[in-house]
């Protein structure tokens, strides 16, 4: 989907369709002397939110699609709702651009350039569609860009904003089709060749470490969980160089296990196909990554991918191996379907070499943070009041929620070990915690949040895909921090 600004009045439009209130649809109506067909075509619409009607026209604008309820103050959960309803009619009709009036909504807290947003992310997520193995896939939608009008003075807000929105849709896409892709399709090198197409950009360069790196780099962690697979693992390490020279990146960090059978502490069948998107951390830190450099986003940017395959065999870990990481500390590993937090402990101990102002790693880590927060909310974890206020902001405005976990250090003695410095597992309780406890130790001295996104980066049952999450609120902390 492409975005871009309508400098048109509303009496002067040409398009096939003008998505708007009642009022603004009123207005239309009478500078083209259309009254009396927009009438008998609204006379039983219900005005209120969710409704909706479609009033073909003989004029320029060849269709209204009215949503109802706009013209009184919203809420923002109630304009999100409101949104995800016009995006679904918009992409259904047969038409390839609209033109979407938003300047005379009015969201309380919220500004045009946030209304605008808001419409943006809810279109790009209507109009997606992923069926590259499909033989006979359905029609997709053939609406391919819209125009947003807005008032004189948020013009520049909003053209502002239809940039960014630009950046952010092509970086949702990337990660829901890296999500979505099979894992016989999407390995770590595979991984590694899409990292390699964002290098191709300006100010871009990609380098990864390969498995006999990793290991003369002493990351015992990494390669218990790599070992097992016949796909050999890969760090990616993305540097977009966008901001001053000197200054310190901001620092991302994603789990890519391409598929998780649990390794020897095997996962039960039901359900394992859905392991193909615990690689959703990395797919969320390279779209939110490809996003920031479409945007030119002012700012120094480290991204790392853990990726890796974790699988049964011969050569795989054991539980009851101890493993030495390439900070030095020992992991006793009780569990090797606790993987991620294996991997992820040695990107985190690399990306600090990096000297990054901030650094916030993404995982589809614990099945506890699913039972903590259902899909709603992404889990978060900081060790830095500020750094989580920024990312819990960011997802606010994105519609991309987080809610902070405790991080307390009374969590920590969960994890000792009678014959390593910890476990990888803590028990059954607070699990979440526990794991997010487990990177803590492997910072040091730098801001650093933990998004376990276990609940929100993919969707079960019969809307079985990635949502693209948590890439707005990666996305808008990026922005923030320009």
């Amino acid at each position: 989907m492409k975005y871009a600004l309508a400098s048109d009045a509303i009496a002067d439009l040409r398009t096939p369709c003008l998505a708007t209130d009642l009022r603004s649809a009123r207005r239309y109506a009478r500078a083209h002397n259309l009254q009396a067909e927009l009438k008998q075509n609204t006379q039983d619409f219900n005005d209120k939110l969710g409704e909706f009607v479609s009033v073909p026209l003989s004029g320029a604008v060849d269709r209204l699609l009215i949503m109802g309820g706009l013209n009184n103050p919203l809420s923002p959960a109630e304009f999100v709702k409101a949104s995800s309803v016009l995006a679904t009619q918009l992409t259904k009709l047969p038409i390839n651009q609209a033109v979407t009036a938003v300047n005379d909504v009015r969201v309380k807290g919220r500004n045009s350039a946030w209304v605008g947003a808001t419409v943006m992310q809810a279109l790009s997520h209507a109009s997606y569609r992923f069926t590259t193995y499909k033989s006979k896939p359905a029609p997709a939608p053939t609406l391919a860009r819209v125009r947003f009008l807005g008032g004189e003075a948020d013009s520049a807000a909003l053209r502002a904003q239809v940039k960014l929105s630009n950046a952010l849709d092509a970086g949702l896409k990337l990660a829901k089709d890296l999500g979505n892709e099979p894992p016989n399709v999407c390995t770590p090198n595979y991984l590694l060749s899409e990292a390699r197409k964002l290098g191709r950009q300006d100010k871009v360069s990609v380098t990864q470490l390969d498995e006999k790196k990793m290991t003369e780099l002493g990351m015992g962690a990494f390669m218990s969980v790599s070992k097992g697979s016949d796909n050999p693992g890969r760090m990616i390490i993305i540097e977009y160089k966008g901001g001053k020279a000197k200054a310190a990146p901001v620092a991302l960090v994603g789990k890519g296990i391409t598929f998780d059978t649990g390794g020897i502490s095997l996962k039960p069948p039901p359900g394992m196909d859905e392991m193909k998107f615990d690689m959703c951390g990395a797919a969320a830190v390279l779209g939110a990554t490809k996003a920031a450099i479409d945007a030119k986003l002012p700012l120094n940017l480290i991204t790392v991918v853990a990726a890796a395959e974790n699988m049964p065999s011969g050569r795989a870990t054991r539980p009851g191996d101890i493993v030495t990481t390439s900070s030095g500390k020992t992991v006793e590993i009780l569990n090797t379907d606790a993987e991620g937090r294996l991997v992820l402990c040695d990107a985190l101990t690399h990306v600090q070499k990096f000297k990054p102002k901030a650094i916030v790693d993404v995982a589809t880590l614990t099945g506890a943070c699913i039972v903590a927060l259902g899909s709603h909310a992404s889990g978060l974890y900081a060790n830095d009041d500020k750094l989580a206020e920024n990312l819990l902001a960011a997802g606010e405005d994105g519609n991309d929620r987080g809610w902070r976990m405790p991080l307390w250090s009374d969590y920590q003695t969960a994890l000792n070990s009678n014959f390593a410095d910890m476990a990888n597992i803590g028990g059954r309780e607070a699990g979440s915690v526990t794991a997010a406890c487990f990177l803590a130790r492997f910072i040091d001295g730098v801001p650093w949040a933990h998004l376990d996104v276990a609940g929100s980066a993919f969707h079960g049952g019969a809307r079985k895909g990635s949502s693209g999450r948590p890439v707005p609120m990666l996305f808008n902390y990026l922005v923030s921090q320009c």
